[in-house]
């Protein structure tokens, strides 16, 4: 009996071990579904199949299969854009295009200044400056007369222009020898030939090599410049009878007059400026003879005239220079 147990005790464990190896082998043979593993050989299958009967389902999505714990294509970082971005895709006007033949062939000016931008700006500009002249250097005749002067300047520092001073204004002789001299060369027989001027007129050149400012009434800057000015012109004068003034009367000659002197303008705003200058007119003068011919011949007028000296007329000028147009626009190289 205990060997007959035995064997049915064995026979029970082989049907056993035959039952949980069937299990395997029916699960395989079921259509894969959701969450079903593939079969044990499928792997070797599909390998032994040749590229050209192989399906369409049957062929790998991706060389590099993505690993099973890999994250969700949604979750993984972007990769970064190959065609370029930043703020001129966002703001276009920030990345303006530029035409870089055109911009080499533009033109530049020369004439640049690095430097402060100049208070007063001349070129292209006129200025007209009325002023009022007198004589420095004729101690028995004075000149004093009104004048105007128009310039225009062709660059920053240089320009051609035109003045005139009338010494008759309205009518009346402001060169006129005074009463007490006439008195008083008759009184001690001393005559010296005197002149009167009529008026003067020249076309002058200036250049302006000085250029600055001050401080002046508190925090107020002036801006100031400093010019050199000449030309060539005529000026018209004629003597004075002071040595036979019962005979003799002169009349007006003009004279070849050349001119030169150094200028301050003061500006108060930029059009706006006072002017002090200092100008020497040099001409050939024609003085009244100090000798009297006797007899009928003192009526000649051959005789009246006497030296020729060349004069030298040292004028100043006080006035106002005003600048057109009032304003401007500066044009920099970009």
């Amino acid at each position: 009996m205990r060997k007959g147990y035995r064997m049915n005790q064995g026979r029970m464990g082989l049907l056993v071990a035959a039952a949980l190896l069937a299990v395997p082998a029916s699960a395989s043979a079921q259509t894969p579904g959701k969450g079903a593993k593939p079969p044990a050989g499928a792997d070797k299958k599909a390998d032994d199949k040749k590229p050209e009967d192989a399906k369409p389902e049957d062929k790998p999505a991706d060389s590099a299969a993505a690993p099973a714990d890999a994250p969700p294509a949604s979750d993984a970082p972007a990769a970064p854009d190959a065609g370029g971005g930043g703020i001129c895709d966002l703001d276009p006007s920030q990345c303006p295009q530029v035409d870089f033949d055109a911009a080499a062939a533009k033109k530049i000016p020369a004439q640049m200044y690095a430097v402060q931008q100049l208070y007063a700006l001349r070129v292209r500009r006129v200025e007209v400056n009325p002023y009022w002249s007198f004589t420095l250097n004729d101690q028995f005749v004075s000149h004093p007369a009104p004048g105007l002067a128009i310039n225009y300047y062709v660059t920053n520092v240089l320009a051609v222009g035109v003045n005139g001073t009338w010494y008759r204004p309205f009518g009346s002789n402001l060169n006129q020898d005074s009463s007490f001299n006439a008195q008083t060369r008759r009184a001690a027989r001393i005559g010296v030939p005197l002149t009167e001027y009529d008026w003067s007129a020249a076309l002058n050149f200036t250049y302006v090599p000085v250029y600055g400012k001050f401080a002046g009434f508190g925090d107020f800057i002036f801006h100031y410049d400093a010019y050199i000015v000449g030309g060539l012109g005529m000026l018209s004068n004629r003597p004075i009878a002071v040595i036979d003034p019962d005979n003799r009367t002169f009349q007006s000659k003009g004279h070849l007059a050349f001119n030169a002197g150094l200028g301050l303008r003061i500006f108060f705003n930029r059009w706006f400026a006072a002017v002090g200058e200092v100008r020497n007119y040099v001409f050939r003068d024609e003085l009244e003879n100090t000798t009297i011919a006797p007899g009928k011949a003192a009526a000649d007028k051959s005789t009246w005239y006497g030296d020729k000296p060349v004069t030298v007329n040292v004028q100043a000028q006080v006035g106002l220079a005003i600048f057109l147009p009032f304003s401007w626009e500066y044009r920099l190289p970009k």
